[in-house]
């Protein structure tokens, strides 16, 4: 396999790719011929959104993922549309789409989420030899759901590449993913509070158990940092010696859909500048905020980003 080259220091992977079509109609009513917006197509899949997101921010990533078909062609185009570095892993299969409406009426969300087809071995075994051949990476992020045919311990075999490349490993991955594979030596782990409560066998964590529940991840040697999103309410950072919570500045929100990734894309982009974790976290939360004031699957844009991150920056004082 060749080596990549002047490829950017943040590489993203995602498993589970899509194509995100996102519409609105009137009102929402069963059994009737609705007339819709003409439908936007954006490039989906958590590692995508998140270096789609640091794009907007001004930076650059590679984004590695799985996809094939007619589909995935129109994915692709999406992706060239939006000058996205990306390398793909032909699978054959037709990449899967979802769809969200926007009934006007209520402004209620309706998200169809299609599943991934099955992934044979010989694919992610290309997705691991392709990171083997690369240099320089600092940042590595996995992000968004999976399908079925990985092994138990394909994070654990991320973390051997990203150990040896001297790159940190950032895991961004929904509960059902958490709970099937093995997980250590990751160097940021970023669940939700309910992915947190399953990681520490618990039905729901309040005040201090959340702080106890992710110094427990840290001291398994599954991660050196754990940042948990907590929607409206910021996120908490946990390290071995930090535990402080970052809140949200308020704001009129139009979609959550691209927050998470959008806080991946802050966390991750400020990190490669050589900010500490607190103002990455901080910067984080910005996008993620950001993201919300758009309609649909859009993401954070700059300019929202820099108004929110200032307005926290003043808050704080």
């Amino acid at each position: 396999m060749n080596e990549i080259i002047n490829m950017p220091a943040i590489v993203t992977i995602t498993f589970n790719p899509c194509i995100d079509k996102s519409s609105s109609v009137d009102v929402l009513l069963p059994d009737k011929k609705l007339r819709c917006t003409a439908f936007k197509n954006e490039a989906g899949g958590g590692g995508i959104n998140v270096a789609r997101a640091i794009k907007k921010l001004g930076g650059d990533a590679l984004a590695i993922y799985l996809g094939g078909g007619y589909t995935g062609v129109v994915l692709q185009n999406l992706l060239k549309a939006e000058s996205i570095a990306a390398e793909v892993i032909d699978t054959g299969i037709d990449t899967r789409e979802n769809i969200m409406i926007v009934d006007k009426a209520t402004n209620f969300q309706y998200r169809f989420i299609t599943p991934g087809h099955p992934i044979e071995e010989t694919h992610w075994k290309q997705c691991l030899a392709l990171l083997e051949n690369m240099h320089s990476i600092e940042y590595l992020v996995v992000s968004g759901s999976m399908q079925p045919g990985f092994p138990q311990n394909i994070f654990e075999r991320i973390a051997v590449i990203a150990k040896q490349k001297k790159a940190k490993l950032i895991l961004d991955i929904p509960a059902e993913a958490l709970s099937a594979h093995t997980i250590k030596d990751v160097f940021i782990l970023k669940p939700n509070l309910n992915e947190l409560s399953m990681l520490a066998g618990k039905e729901e964590l309040l005040g201090d158990e959340i702080t106890t529940a992710a110094r427990s991840i840290i001291s398994k040697n599954i991660c050196e940092v754990v940042i948990v999103s907590m929607g409206a309410a910021g996120a908490l950072l946990v390290t071995k010696d930090i535990a402080e919570q970052f809140m949200a500045p308020p704001v009129k929100r139009k979609s959550t859909v691209g927050a998470g990734d959008s806080m991946v894309a802050g966390i991750v982009t400020y990190l490669s500048a050589g900010k500490d974790i607190r103002e990455a976290v901080r910067y984080g939360i910005a996008c993620g905020t950001a993201a919300t004031l758009n309609e649909g699957t859009q993401l954070c844009n700059i300019k929202d980003v820099t108004g929110l991150y200032q307005l926290m920056q003043q808050y704080e004082k």
